[in-house]
């Protein structure tokens, strides 16, 4: 499936804030590399590999994707990749990767996530 993010596994520049996935997050790849992989495998690879290398933008602008006002108190926001959706949350220097999906899935709101 090519190299993705690991729950936990952190990227950073010094003097940087650092980017985390979560586990949730890591699993919605596999997830979808798995549903696109059987019906078109290069384009689940490259789907993957874009969305994985996405929120590193984010480690000059960690605040350029729109602050989602549900979460608060919590600095949660979001970007749009392509097609695709990808939460995150500002906390202590760190950017968390939290969940990812398709923006046709139907996904309820879960401030808890």
């Amino acid at each position: 499936m090519g190299r993705q993010p690991r729950h936990g596994q952190a990227t950073s520049l010094p003097g940087q804030m650092k980017v985390q996935w979560t586990g949730k997050a890591s699993s919605d790849l596999v997830r979808l590399h798995d549903h696109l992989s059987p019906v078109a495998p290069e384009a689940a690879a490259r789907v993957v590999q874009q969305l994985a290398h996405a929120p590193g933008r984010l480690l000059e602008y960690p605040r350029i994707g729109e602050k989602l006002e549900a979460y608060q108190p919590r600095e949660v926001r979001r970007i749009i990749v392509g097609n695709y959706e990808i939460r995150y949350e500002i906390a202590a220097g760190t950017i968390f990767i939290l969940r990812l999906w398709h923006c046709r899935e139907n996904r309820s709101f879960d401030p808890e996530e």
